[in-house]
């Protein structure tokens, strides 16, 4: 399995980051995909894959959240690193009015300019979505042509979730939530098909039941899977067979 969304470079994950990524291999969880937050991430992201270069793999951008007055400063310096050296994609990029409003107008133009970096460097793009759908697809749809793209932490309703589908070569990343009672996610998860679904965790945060209210973990990905696997009437064994493919389409063609 993969898990396409992990910040295992998190001081979380301080004190047994080696033990859980060898785990995880151990339970068949063999690569693990890290979205950049800011600046102050990059460092640890590195290192991480310097230490697991067959299973880790970095991207880089701008998490909505750290967005501030001060953007430009650290945009310009997610597009210095685009021009250093290679990644699996941009991200996490996005819009979140959740915790924050006050800099709508700032996290639309770092939205926006790090999809066109994506489209300038031929990278997916890696989405985060909170409370900001219509404004994260008024954004998309304002492009004639967008990158591959993974809508992660995917948490909306069928209609949403079609209408990401229908902008082409967009996966939906699932995890823990699909697995909360009350999340409503199992309902969406059973009406999209397989081909549209990737797994994550987003460790350490959003752990799936039976971990809910702990610290997540990559290794946890099989109760995402399990999950799915129930909602749509397979095999776990096809879900993992079937998500890969979905990753490997977004991050290695």
């Amino acid at each position: 399995m993969i898990d396409t969304h992990t910040h295992l470079y998190a001081e979380e994950f301080n004190s047994d980051r080696t033990a859980l990524i060898q785990k995880a291999i151990k339970n068949g969880v063999t690569k693990f995909y890290l979205p950049n937050i800011d600046s102050a991430s990059i460092e640890g992201m590195h290192r991480l894959e310097n230490d697991f270069p067959e299973n880790c793999f970095a991207m880089m951008g701008l998490h909505p959240c750290s967005v501030n007055a001060g953007v430009e400063k650290e945009l310009a310096i997610v597009k210095d690193w685009l021009g250093k050296r290679k990644y699996k994609a941009i991200g996490e990029i996005g819009i979140d009015l959740y915790w924050e409003k006050a800099f709508l107008k700032e996290q639309q133009y770092a939205f926006k300019m790090q999809i066109e970096w994506a489209l300038e460097y031929n990278y997916p793009i890696v989405i985060h979505c909170r409370e900001a759908f219509d404004e994260i697809y008024e954004a998309l749809t304002s492009f004639k042509k967008l990158p591959k793209a993974i809508f992660h932490c995917f948490s909306g309703d069928a209609e949403q979730a079609k209408k990401i589908i229908a902008l082409g070569n967009f996966k939906l990343g699932i995890g823990g939530v699909v697995t909360f009672k009350n999340s409503g996610l199992d309902k969406v998860v059973e009406q999209i098909e397989l081909e549209h679904l990737v797994l994550e965790t987003d460790a350490p945060y959003l752990a799936p039941v039976p971990f809910r209210g702990k610290r997540n973990e990559p290794s946890y990905i099989l109760e995402v899977a399990k999950k799915v696997a129930e909602i749509k009437k397979v095999s776990i064994a096809e879900v993992s067979e079937i998500t890969t493919k979905n990753s490997n389409f977004i991050f290695e063609n």
